[in-house]
């Protein structure tokens, strides 16, 4: 049974990534992953916002101090981001001196703040690929799409110039025109798109009146999110494309294939179940793809995706009213 894929240009041992977090942080947890089955791992990501907020403290704590010359704010600009990125690139060399299988670097940027600084040294480090993820919550009044979708550009662009390895970017649903935003992506070069970004969710604290997160992890509903849009989108764009949020068991995973991923990242169901529990899900794919007759996943990827369907139109449809017509419900 084969579930070896290729994303990315990268030949994986099977169609399991597990996504940027905690569980990938340290090198004795990216080695339990490597052991339970994953085909690649996305090493925690280096966040724009701590290296901006530590410069700026350093900003703050001088601004009453005469500097005859202010070179040295270059200085200290160059220090933070070698020393933000020192144990990042640690991580990186000795991931792959120690796992077999591969690495991938990612950033976390909300601007187009000289990522490329960053993405040279993951390079020169030794990663496989490099995943950026890239959002802006549309919650400026005055901020248009299109600037929005130009600091995107701008970031893909400046990061595809300073770098030869493969780059894929992850995304959020927050766009008017998804599909089409993708293509464009697409069509600048890029190596691969992940569906979609897992953020914070705020809830009220109602008793001391402060901001809490909610829903950390996601859940199994959440599937139907990726699976929509993966079956809209594959088959329609020239990068791979990899399913994320919601994936939990091997039925997922078989899911999302069936839309026409390339791949599949799973975080939240390691941390519920545990590393190990890769090696059971892939168990369950193996299982049903025996069942059904598949010998690989290429037997039966994009099977179920919008552009093989016979009825295309079902995966546009937004209203659920149909489903309540044959439903009764005891109200009284």
């Amino acid at each position: 049974m084969d579930l070896s894929v290729n994303y990315l240009g990268l030949k994986l041992k099977s169609p399991v990534v597990v996504g940027s977090s905690s569980l990938t942080a340290t090198l004795d947890r990216l080695k339990k992953i490597e052991a339970s089955g994953a085909g690649a791992v996305v090493l925690k990501s280096i966040f724009e916002e701590e290296i901006y907020n530590e410069y700026r403290s350093i900003l703050e704590k001088d601004k009453n101090e005469e500097h005859p010359d202010l070179n040295y704010l270059d200085y200290y600009d160059y220090k933070i981001k070698e020393d933000n990125i020192k144990a990042y690139l640690q991580l990186i060399r000795d991931a792959k001196a120690t796992l077999s299988i591969p690495v991938i670097a990612s950033v976390n940027c909300v601007s187009s703040w000289e990522w490329s600084f960053f993405a040279k040294k993951i390079q020169e480090a030794g990663a496989d690929a490099l995943e950026v993820n890239l959002f802006t919550l549309p919650s400026d009044f005055n901020l248009t799409s299109e600037k929005v979708e130009k600091t995107y550009f701008q970031v893909i662009d400046n990061i595809k110039k300073a770098v030869t390895i493969p780059v894929s970017v992850k995304l959020s649903y927050y766009f008017a025109d998804l599909a089409a935003f993708v293509k464009r992506i697409s069509d600048r070069g890029i190596d691969g798109v992940v569906l979609f970004n897992r953020f914070f969710h705020p809830d009220f604290d109602i008793e001391n009146f402060t901001l809490v997160p909610t829903n950390v992890l996601s859940q199994d509903s959440d599937l139907a999110i990726s699976l929509r849009w993966m079956s809209i989108i594959s088959g329609r764009v020239d990068c791979n494309l990899i399913a994320s949020t919601g994936v939990h068991d091997g039925a997922s995973i078989i899911k999302e294939i069936l839309a026409g991923a390339d791949a599949v990242q799973v975080v939240s169901a390691l941390y519920k179940n545990g590393i190990e529990s890769i090696s059971g899900m892939l168990q369950d794919v193996k299982d049903w793809m025996e069942k059904h007759g598949f010998d690989s996943l290429d037997d039966f990827r994009g099977k179920m995706s919008q552009v093989n369907s016979p009825n295309p139109a079902e995966y546009e449809r937004v209203q659920f009213m149909r489903y309540f017509e044959n439903k009764k419900y005891d109200l009284d």
